[in-house]
C-alpha cells in the first residue's frame, strides 16, 4: 500500500545518511521528491535518478537551508516545479562536538545557524503555500540529544531543543489552518558516518539500547512516512523518539 500515493515531498539535507533513506522510502510510497544538497552533486544527481527511476517526479536543488534567502528561492522554485508542496521534512544539520571549555564561539553559531535558523528559514518560506493549500505536514528531525542533552554537545543540544521548542509554537500557530508541525527524535542511527567509528565503541552503544542494536535510515523515514500520510491527521505538536528505547 503506498501512503504518500500523489504527494509532493521537499527533504532538506538528502542526498546521504537520514535525509538519503527518507528520499528512497517516500518514493517507494508514491511521493514526489523535491531535495536539498549542499555539495555532493554526484550523490544527488544518483540519488535523483533512482528516485525517477521509481516512477516518481524527482528533482535535486543545490540549496543552503542556512540562508533566509536561499530558502525563499528554494520554495519558490519548488512550487514551480511541483503543483503542490505537501510535506516539508527539515533535515538539514551539521556537529561540531566539543566540550564547552574549548568550544569556539564560532562553533557555536554554526551549528545554532544551520540546525535551528533553518527550520526557521523553510517553516516561513513554505508557509504561505500550505496556508493557501489548507493542508501541509512539516517534520522537523532533532535528536536525542536535544530531549536529555549530552557532554560535548551543547551547541548540538541547544540547537536540537531549540527545535522542539519552535516546533511546539508552529503546531498551535499553524494547526487552525490544517497544517501539521511534529518532531523526530533519532536516537543512535548507523550510516556511512558511523560506518568509520571503531567497530568496539559502536558494539558498547548498541549494547546500551534496549532493543540493542543500532537504527537505520529507514527506521526514520517510516516514522517521516506515517507524520507525512494521513494516518496521523490528528496528530500535531508531538516529538516521536525513535531511537530503540535509549530514553525509556
Amino acid at each position: 500500500m503506498k501512503l504518500l500515493e500523489g504527494k509532493n515531498a521537499i527533504i532538506t539535507g538528502a542526498s546521504r545518511g537520514i535525509g538519503r533513506g527518507i528520499a528512497q522510502v517516500f518514493a517507494k510510497h508514491g511521493a514526489n521528491v523535491a531535495f536539498t544538497y549542499s555539495s555532493s552533486v554526484e550523490a544527488a544527481e544518483e540519488l535523483e535518478q533512482e528516485l525517477t527511476n521509481m516512477g516518481v517526479k524527482a528533482k535535486a536543488y543545490k540549496s543552503n537551508a542556512a540562508s533566509f534567502e536561499e530558502a525563499q528561492e528554494l520554495i519558490a522554485n519548488v512550487s514551480k516545479d511541483f503543483s503542490s508542496i505537501d510535506i516539508l521534512i527539515n533535515n538539514a544539520g551539521i556537529t561540531k562536538d566539543n566540550l564547552l571549555m574549548r568550544m569556539s564561539e564560532e562553533d557555536f553559531d554554526k551549528v545554532i545557524e544551520v540546525n535551528l535558523k533553518s527550520i526557521f528559514n523553510m517553516t516561513k518560506a513554505v508557509q504561505r503555500t500550505m496556508l493557501k493549500q489548507r493542508h501541509g505536514s512539516i517534520i522537523n528531525m532533532s535528536s536525542v540529544v536535544g530531549v536529555k542533552g549530552n557532554a560535548g554537545q551543547s551547541n548540538y543540544a541547544a540547537s536540537k531543543a531549540g527545535i522542539i521548542g519552535f516546533s511546539k509554537s508552529m503546531a498551535l500557530e499553524l494547526g487552525s489552518r490544517n497544517i501539521r508541525t511534529n518532531v523526530i527524535a533519532p536516537g543512535f542511527i548507523e550510516t556511512e558516518m558511523t560506518a568509520k567509528l571503531d567497530e568496539k565503541t559502536v558494539q558498547g552503544w548498541r549494547d546500551n539500547i534496549p532493543l540493542k542494536r543500532g537504527g537505520s535510515p529507514e527506521d526514520i523515514a517510516n516514522a517521516c512516512v506515517f507524520l507525512g500520510s494521513d494516518l496521523s491527521s490528528y496528530v500535531t505538536g508531538q516529538v516521536i523518539n525513535v531511537d530503540g528505547g535509549m530514553l525509556t
